[in-house]
């Protein structure tokens, strides 16, 4: 007989009883009379500090007063723990289900989520992007952006020179360009949108031929949608890491966003290189437009610490890859 509470699941009361086990039946007695079948009750994971109890078909439960008595019982009843419930009790178990985790998380993080990304961006209706896009460019004009100040005649004379050249893929993407000031330095990015935004930094420090290799890039992103790639990756770092480590852990979920977009961007620099040098090349226009920017990006990197240009691939390493291209 093993003594202990009983709740009948519909109301707080606690009632006293006595369980029995006999073959195959449970039985209680005291404040409550009742029998049950071994296999119509479930049996509570054993856990360090909860009570363990057993719960009805009906959902009323008992609780018994002492563990190791109730210990005891189960062992004679032939109870055993799930297999998952022994699993958690062993610490080899546990360090072979950890590393079983890392050996499916890592390859997943490095090839599933990018590839998974690229699927999604590609199937993203244009409405879903470009409206996306607007509300991003929209937040930067209140926050960090401003009213462009270069002269109208050069924005003009730049917009209609990019507007003449001709992409070298079929499947040229449309874009608007915008021209911005703001603090965020020599500056260029492109929106899902298709929005390309260029800052007065950028445009002062550059001539209008290195300008278009700079537009020509930010096209590259664009077809590529490296954009919407960014955001969908970070989303999901994002949201696992709050899953996996819950809100008062947000910074780790946040630095992993950063860190992944930091790995990932440095693919899409090379791809949008590319195919910046192919859009120079299939207009007859020089790469060393191109080389100038790599040259500005260099000489902004010896600066003060800037988190956009950290994205970027060494200019030393883009350099030596355009030069590669142009033998």
């Amino acid at each position: 007989m093993l003594a202990g509470r009983y709740f009948d699941g519909k109301t707080s009361r606690l009632h006293r009883v006595t369980l029995t086990v006999s073959g195959d039946t449970a039985t209680l007695s005291g404040d409550v009379e009742r029998s049950c079948a071994l296999r119509e009750l479930r049996v509570s994971e054993r856990s360090a500090y909860a009570v363990r109890k057993v719960t009805f078909p009906d959902e009323a439960c008992f609780e018994p007063d002492d563990r190791a008595a109730f210990d005891a019982l189960l062992d004679a009843t032939g109870h055993r723990d799930s297999v998952v419930v022994r699993m958690q009790r062993s610490w080899r178990m546990v360090l072979a289900a950890f590393a079983g985790t890392v050996a499916v998380m890592v390859p997943g993080y490095l090839y599933g989520l990018p590839l998974a990304a690229d699927y999604i961006a590609q199937a993203m209706p244009a409405s879903v992007e470009r409206k996306m896009g607007q509300g991003l460019l929209e937040l930067m004009d209140k926050r960090v952006l401003q009213p462009s100040e270069v002269d109208a005649a050069r924005r003009q004379r730049i917009a209609a020179s990019f507007a003449a050249l001709q992409a070298p893929h079929a499947d040229a993407p449309s874009y608007q360009l915008q021209f911005r000031k703001g603090n965020i330095g020599p500056n260029a990015f492109a929106m899902p949108s298709g929005d390309i935004v260029l800052t007065d930094e950028l445009v002062n420090e550059l001539s209008d031929g290195a300008v278009l290799a700079v537009l020509a890039h930010e096209l590259g992103h664009l077809h590529r949608r490296h954009m919407s790639r960014r955001i969908i990756q970070g989303s999901v770092v994002a949201a696992t890491g709050g899953l996996m480590f819950g809100d008062v852990n947000g910074m780790v979920s946040t630095a992993s966003a950063m860190l992944l977009d930091l790995n990932y961007s440095r693919d899409a620099e090379n791809e949008a290189d590319d195919y910046a040098a192919d859009m120079l090349l299939h207009n007859g226009l020089p790469l060393r437009q191109l080389e100038q920017v790599f040259e500005l990006l260099s000489r902004e990197r010896k600066g003060p610490s800037n988190a956009y240009l950290s994205t970027h691939p060494l200019s030393e390493e883009r350099l030596a890859r355009l030069r590669q291209r142009g033998r």
